[in-house]
């Protein structure tokens, strides 16, 4: 890629890079070195590999973890970079898989710089060449996983799991890494933590690389184990908002979401109540409260975090 002066275009930000790798042997080393000479601090996290992808990696920074999953091992990184870098700075993802094109680091990081933003999303969907190579059954956990997400952060995410992001040392320097997700479905919790916090989210067009990589994504085990954190989350964000809207009398948007949202709950005791009779009419007036609630949770949102 062209190489372009860091303070040409980026002032006095210091750029940070984070890969979670785990069994990388294969693309960890050009992952590396195709990274722009600017880059000030390459961080790699070894989760459990058992191929060698610590040793290949030896050009960059190596964190050794023992498997404890991709969310442990991005906040490994951030917490590292918080250690070693400046303030400003920016902390990247970028998968060890090399399904990431370096080339689109700038467009991620910009956001951020520009002061518009604090948190950048990578959104293959918006990219020129879209999905159209993406595997047809991850396409369809996609628009799933995409629709679930939606709901939980009231607002439009095309694409959550998309693991190249960018974020901004104000968000990092006051998270709360004990209480941080771990598990399975960190990208969307992150997502969801960050509305809730008000944090503004920006969703910029990366391209997508397919050569053989399998994907980690299980929808059984999304919906299991991610879909119920997502539900508490979405309403642990609406009725803290509304307790903060109450207490100021801002509650115009706050009391009618959370209304139709405990009225869509009350349809559904009523629809197990009456399993028999007036089961479908209840379940329908589950249905219609939710999607109201939706609705006006969007404006809410849109009212609350500028992005």
């Amino acid at each position: 890629m062209d190489r372009i002066p860091i303070g040409a275009v980026f002032g006095d930000w210091n750029i940070g890079v984070v890969i979670p790798a785990r069994n990388e042997i294969e693309h960890i080393k050009d992952v590396i070195s195709e990274l722009p000479e600017w880059v000030d601090r390459i961080i790699v996290i070894d989760d459990g590999s058992t191929d060698g992808t610590g040793k290949a990696a030896e050009k960059a920074n190596v964190i050794r973890l023992e498997g404890e999953g991709v969310g442990a091992a991005i906040d490994a990184g951030h917490r590292d970079l918080l250690e070693h870098l400046e303030d400003p700075f920016i902390s990247v993802v970028m998968a060890g898989d090399g399904q990431m094109d370096v080339n689109d680091i700038e467009d991620v990081i910009k956001p951020i710089i520009s002061g518009d933003f604090h948190h950048v999303k990578g959104d293959r969907s918006k990219h020129p060449e879209g999905l159209a190579k993406m595997p047809l059954l991850r396409k369809v956990g996609t628009a799933l996983l995409a629709f679930l997400t939606t709901l939980a952060c009231g607002r439009k995410i095309s694409d959550p799991q998309c693991g190249y992001t960018a974020t901004s040392f104000r968000i990092l320097r006051y998270w709360d890494w004990e209480r941080s997700w771990k598990g399975y479905g960190y990208p969307n919790w992150w997502l969801m933590e960050l509305t809730r916090k008000k944090y503004a989210i920006s969703q910029v067009p990366v391209r997508a690389i397919y050569d053989g990589q399998k994907s980690g994504l299980s929808i059984p085990l999304f919906l299991v184990k991610v879909a119920p954190m997502l539900l508490i989350g979405l309403h642990k964000r609406a009725f803290s908002w509304l307790q903060d809207d109450m207490a100021n009398l801002q509650s115009f948007l706050g009391i009618p979401t959370a209304m139709f949202y405990a009225a869509g709950w009350g349809g559904i005791a009523l629809s197990i109540l009456t399993l028999g009779e007036g089961f479908e009419i209840f379940f329908l007036l589950t249905l219609i409260c939710w999607v109201i609630a939706h609705f006006i949770d969007r404006k809410w949102v849109a009212q609350k975090v500028t992005n």
